[in-house]
């Protein structure tokens, strides 16, 4: 894993983007989706899911921070909302469309997490430099 190539990049997206729409999306065929109308009274099925999905999430989130920082996720966030801009202004689709809105949020934000995945392997490739970590004995 420590070359960053096309298909590794393109595995962290897919993840990335199967977290993010197996949470929520707007078809309605997604964790939310499928404990909204129970809650907060859950089947034992859908808590199990429900702490897996948060645990990868807590994964996901907890590599990108640490990788991007507070900055390099604020940049990010504010690079894709103007992007959202770019593409509105484009004509590509109306932000009076919610659904469209959802679903290229939803798409940002596994780009997001994918850079923070991929990051320290293109931080390494650009400078050339090995991530260490300071470890206490």
């Amino acid at each position: 894993m420590r070359n960053l190539s096309v298909g590794g990049v393109f595995g962290r997206f897919l993840a990335s983007l199967i977290l993010v729409v197996a949470t929520f999306n707007p078809s309605g065929y997604s964790f939310v989706g499928w404990i909204a109308g129970k809650f907060p009274h859950l089947e034992p099925l859908q808590l199990v899911v429900g702490i897996g999905l948060f645990a990868v999430w807590l994964f996901f989130v907890h590599a990108t921070w640490r990788a991007l920082g507070t900055l390099g996720v604020a940049l990010g966030l504010a690079f894709f909302a103007a992007m959202v801009w770019l593409f509105t202004s484009w004509g590509w689709f109306s932000l009076s469309n919610h659904v469209a809105v959802i679903w290229v949020v939803l798409i940002m934000m596994a780009c997001l997490l994918t850079l923070g995945l991929c990051w320290a392997l293109v931080q390494a490739r650009v400078s050339g430099q090995a991530v260490v970590e300071e470890v206490k004995n």
